[in-house]
């Protein structure tokens, strides 16, 4: 209330057990009316309503938040143990509606926005609805600071840390056996962006994460893997590279070269996307306006430098 009171400081709104009542102008009393209808409908959609999804409803008056509260269907996906999987945030639906529309989408955003485990559950629903015979879910094996040739075991055992995120959502959707088996058998396959060299994949869901670390010729050499009939889905945080300094990024270049291309979908999710901890979001903002202020820096050094003499 205290925050909804905040976008609206014209009106006088009062709380009593499930009644609210609000006095003010009829302009203004026209407004918070159709955006509480909207709040209302987000809540009985997404079963949710966190702060930053609040003020992304009260504060966005674009057609396309009412088209998502709208359209598309509700239920993703129903995981372990009856759990139901669906978007939460209207970019999430809007995810959701571009990959139905399109055999490649490119979801970008910070980490916590969803990106991962919507596209996850994208692919299992397709797969259990014989659209597609199996799911290929990979990520560039890029060291964060540690390398690979330090951690115990065989190859397998050395590289499933970086795939444990798909594995951890996998492990919500499908039961156990069944997992292994789909594993076990190549229904499933979770592997290095590497191993995706040399094949087309046809009828098959395929999901690059951690797009950011990929190269260019990396992020080629994944979508030409396409088949007449896959379907899929690049994600990716621009913000956390994690590529060696001079080694250029093939997501924003992906994105500039194939921006507009009819077939492929652009979803952009921000901070007020983020399900995690509300902390996450606080996070990410400070990251961002530190890594504004450090550019401002150095656009203004590079201004003012003299040009040098030879």
């Amino acid at each position: 209330m205290r925050q909804l009171e905040s976008y609206f400081p014209k009106l006088r709104l009062v709380a009593r057990g499930e009644v609210i009542k609000f006095t003010g102008a009829p302009e203004d009393v026209a407004s918070f009316e159709e955006k509480l209808d909207l709040l209302l409908r987000h809540i009985r959609k997404f079963n949710v309503l966190t702060a930053p999804q609040l003020e992304r409803i009260v504060l966005d008056d674009s057609p396309s938040i009412l088209k998502s509260l709208s359209e598309g269907d509700e239920v993703i996906v129903h995981g372990v143990n009856g759990h139901v999987i669906k978007a939460r945030t209207a970019n999430q639906q809007r995810m959701v509606n571009a990959v139905g529309a399109n055999d490649l989408t490119f979801a970008m955003g910070p980490a916590g926005t969803g990106k991962t485990y919507t596209a996850v559950a994208l692919a299992v629903r397709s797969l259990k609805n014989k659209e597609v015979r199996r799911l290929v879910l990979t990520r560039p094996a890029v060291e964060a600071g540690e390398s690979l040739g330090f951690l115990p075991g065989d190859m397998k055992e050395k590289l499933d840390p970086y795939m444990q995120p798909l594995y951890d959502a996998l492990r919500d959707m499908i039961p156990a056996e069944r997992l292994v088996q789909y594993l076990e058998n190549g229904t499933i396959e979770i592997a290095p962006l590497a191993f995706m060299r040399g094949r087309t994949l046809d009828r098959a869901f395929v999901i690059l994460d951690e797009a950011q670390n990929t190269t260019v010729s990396q992020m080629k050499m994944f979508l030409t893997r396409m088949g007449p009939s896959s379907k899929f889905i690049v994600t990716g945080d621009p913000s956390q590279t994690d590529l060696p300094p001079r080694a250029a990024s093939g997501l924003p270049h992906a994105l500039r070269l194939l921006g507009g291309m009819k077939g492929i979908g652009h979803i952009e999710l921000d901070g007020r996307d983020v399900v995690r901890h509300p902390l996450v979001r606080k996070i990410i903002a400070a990251y961002d306006a530190e890594g504004q202020k450090s550019m401002a820096a150095r656009t203004a050094r590079e201004a003012n430098q003299e040009p040098s003499k030879n």
